[in-house]
Formats: structure tokens, sequence, C-alpha cells
């Protein structure tokens, strides 16, 4: 399969060379690659979305980035090291916000913010945290009593408490409701105004053209395609659908000179056409399509 890379611009990297360098990942499980020969260069200052469905291998690949999993093949490169070998030090410049439950199940929200911030040499204050994350009103509430969506609340302010230099991000508004999205929306664009690297996957499609400089469509454990929210796509996005009622029954074309197609209609009819509606593949249609070309592939 051919897949498609779409380079960072350079003035992003700021003559240090990009934050994370991936060639020929892979990663096996019982035989069978998960993440089979991946590449990705993010650079310093991005947020780069990666999306693709379960089992796609975004949280393995996350998980190698981090240096928590070890890779079967490839070299990776991320903050000018290693994972698998990179000590305390390198570990203190990234932060982590994974899928799996916290600690401090006994403290309240407040305690445990204001103990790990001793993990730190300069700590964001507790109550800056707790705003961002909309846990305001839970500072006193032990951490077992909170909710799914709470906990991710307080997973992510742990995560980015330290000032990091590379976030990870790996499904992080999973069962948070609406209004904490977007107050964590808000906390990513600031660390981005802060000049901090995202690295996010997520399986909502407008929180990563929202907040995503470029995404990367993962499948197979391949990037079927990488590029900015609006570009991504771009071949698949060149074919529109002219749609309309004719006899009382729906009739459309898919073409990519939509313009001829309307003449014809329009010279055709006295007065207006019926039900005629003309529209491109958006963000959703585009992932899809790439998705289904990938396991399609896979298949033969």
């Amino acid at each position: 399969m051919t897949t498609t890379e779409t380079a960072p611009p350079p003035d992003w990297t700021g003559g240090a060379g990009p934050a994370i360098s991936v060639r020929g990942l892979v990663k096996r499980y019982g035989g069978r690659a998960v993440v089979d020969g991946l590449d990705l260069d993010v650079a310093r200052g991005e947020c780069f979305a990666l999306l693709g469905p379960n089992g796609a291998g975004k949280t393995t690949t996350i998980e190698v980035l981090e240096g928590v999993r070890r890779r079967d093949g490839g070299d990776v490169v991320v903050l000018g090291e290693d994972p698998a070998s990179a000590g305390r030090t390198w570990r203190a410049r990234i932060g982590v916000v994974s899928q799996g439950e916290g600690a401090a199940q006994a403290l309240t929200v407040r305690e445990a913010l204001d103990h790990f911030a001793a993990h730190h040499a300069d700590p964001r204050p507790t109550a800056e945290l707790l705003t961002a994350v909309g846990l305001e009103e839970k500072g006193g509430t032990r951490v077992g009593r909170l909710s799914g969506g709470q906990r991710r609340r307080l997973a992510v302010a742990l995560g980015v408490q330290g000032r990091p230099e590379l976030v990870f991000l790996d499904e992080p508004t999973t069962g948070m409701d609406p209004v904490a999205r977007r107050q964590f929306w808000e906390l990513v664009r600031g660390l981005r105004a802060d000049g901090t690297t995202v690295l996010l996957t997520t399986h909502y499609l407008d929180e990563a053209a929202e907040l995503a400089d470029r995404v990367g469509v993962i499948s197979g454990g391949v990037l079927a395609e990488v590029a900015p929210p609006a570009e991504l796509g771009a071949r698949l996005r060149r074919e529109a659908t002219v749609s309309w009622l004719e006899g009382g029954r729906r009739r459309e074309v898919r073409t990519e000179s939509p313009a001829a197609v309307l003449r014809d209609l329009l010279a055709a009819s006295p007065r207006e056409v019926p039900g005629l509606t003309v529209t491109r593949p958006g963000l959703e249609d585009v992932y899809l399509q790439l998705v289904a070309t990938t396991t399609s592939e896979e298949l033969r």
C-alpha cells in the first residue's frame, strides 16, 4: 500500500529537529503486526492527531513513543532520545494522559494534584489546573468518588501539571460531557500557545479538526494519509455529489465537474430542479473512505 506523508512546515521545528521521528516502527503480538512499518514526524510545537478505528495501532504507537512498551523493529527518536533507553530526565520532559485509571483513590482531587506537584520542578498551580479541566467544584471530592468523565479530567490535569515539552493524550475526552470537552480544547490551545508539542489520539473527528495542525489516519498499523484536517483526502474531496428528484425518485451523480451537471439540469428544467443539492465529502466521509480502503487492501 502507498501511504501519503505530509511533512510539517519547517518553521515549526525551531532548528532543533522534530519532537518525534519514527521510521519503520513494528510491534507484534502473537506473531501479528499491530503496527507494521509506520513512519511519522511530529514537529516541535505542533498538535498532531492520530485517527483510526479500535485495534488500528494508535495506543500501541503512543505507548512505544512514551517508552512504556518495547518495539519489535524500527527507529524511534522522541525529544532527541530513544524512549526505550531514555532516563528520568527525559521522562520529566513529557506528559502522559493514558486510558488507564489513576491512583490516589483515597485522596481528594486537590490533595492528589498537590501530592504529584512535588514531583515537578515547576508545576502548574493546583487552582489553575482545577479551572482548566472544569473540576473547581470537585476539589474536595475523593478521587474514588469521581465519575468516569471526571477522572478523565483529573488525568488530563496530572498529565500537563509539570509543564512538559511534549504531551501524549490518548483519547483524553472519552467520557467527558460537551462542556468539559470544550474546556479541554481550551487547555490544549493554551499548551500550544506556550510551545508545547501535543500528540493526540481521538475518535472524535470534530476534536481533531478543531485542535490539530495535521491529522494522520492509521489503519492496519500503517498511516493511510497525513495532512491538515481541511486537506485530508484531497483526492476524495474533489468529487462532488449532485442529487435531485426526477419523477418522484431521487437521482444522484458523483462528479469532479458539478457545474457541468448543474448546467445540464437547469437547461432541461423549465423552472427549478426539485430537491437539488450539491455536497462534497466532509472529514468524516473522507476518514471512513480511507479506513475502508486500507481494510480492503489488507484483505486482498
